[in-house]
């Protein structure tokens, strides 16, 4: 249950697949990241012509990954809906003729839709590279994308068989009590998958008492990599607009201070940073965006982290 004052939010299941399908598009960031843009529903074949309709692609400039998207509501059956459906969609999506396809849609999206032409300008992609860099990562095998409302066991096994890399979110539906209308959709925090094979596959860490999407402010803070009251940075430069620069106060709780408000999480603090600079960006990767004095990013302390061993 989440409560607002007198107001109280009660955990429901979706209507159909087609809701969860409508507010994943509508929040793809928050599963894919901030430098994603998401493709829409497109029919795609396998070398002998059967055709399949995945939910979408994702594009991750930024980790320079792909996904084939199929949001799935967790009674649906794993091995004759599930797992059956995705697996015609991985063999069309590795077809040549959809990633050429994909190829073409992201282009026609870059010069058509200011907001993913923005994800391109802040990774300094120029539109003569456009289509190199997409194309570029089309090359690398697809990861398998499944927002889903809860996990069942058999998918989980079946996810730590594919060849494929799978990454399972969970996104979760409140209703308010006797409004139905409504509505509030929960998301994971800083983007972390429920499952994520890619994850599990990795060498272990020096550090194995923690992953890297568990990694917060305050583990580092433990690890004396930060220090209460130390100060961050972050310059950002909207569209059009002047660089400004930002600064972050460490809390004593591992939140950041900054513009006088208080984050939970360097994502959120990094965000504020943005939007007040004049951005209609929705999400940013703030464990990149916010460096310490001496230059390196949190993402750098996060991996130092990992990579030292508890003692």
């Amino acid at each position: 249950m989440l409560i607002f004052k007198d107001i109280k939010f009660i955990k429901s299941p979706f209507d159909n697949e087609a809701e969860l399908e409508k507010v994943v598009i509508d929040n793809y960031e928050y599963l894919f990241g901030p430098d994603s843009f998401y493709l829409p529903k497109t029919l795609i074949k396998t070398s002998d012509g059967a055709g399949t309709i995945p939910d979408g692609f994702a594009i991750d400039l930024g980790q320079k990954k792909w996904y084939v998207v199929e949001a799935e509501l967790g009674h649906h059956d794993v091995w004759n809906h599930i797992a059956k459906q995705v697996s015609k969609q991985i063999v069309a999506s590795l077809q040549l003729t959809t990633k050429q396809k994909l190829e073409d849609i992201s282009a026609e999206m870059y010069e058509n839709d200011e907001y993913t032409k923005d994800k391109f300008t802040n990774l300094n992609i120029s539109s003569v590279n456009v289509r190199k860099v997409v194309r570029d990562i089309l090359q690398e095998d697809p990861i398998i994308g499944i927002p889903i409302d809860h996990i069942p066991n058999d998918l989980k096994d079946w996810a730590r068989q594919q060849r494929h890399k799978v990454k399972l979110w969970i996104v979760s539906k409140f209703v308010e009590l006797n409004n139905i209308s409504n509505v509030i959709y929960e998301f994971p925090e800083e983007f972390k998958p429920a499952l994520d094979t890619e994850e599990e596959s990795k060498p272990p860490k020096a550090n194995k008492e923690i992953a890297q999407y568990e990694v917060e402010l305050i583990d580092l803070i433990s690890a004396k990599l930060l220090n209460i009251s130390d100060k961050l940075h972050m310059t950002y430069k909207p569209r059009n607009g002047q660089q400004k620069k930002y600064e972050a106060v460490i809390l004593e709780d591992g939140s950041l201070e900054v513009l006088g408000q208080t984050f939970s999480a360097p994502s959120y603090a990094a965000l504020a940073g943005i939007q007040n600079a004049g951005s209609d960006r929705k999400t940013v990767n703030g464990w990149t965006s916010w460096r310490t004095i001496g230059g390196q990013t949190l993402a750098e302390l996060r991996e130092k982290l990992l990579n030292t061993a508890s003692n």
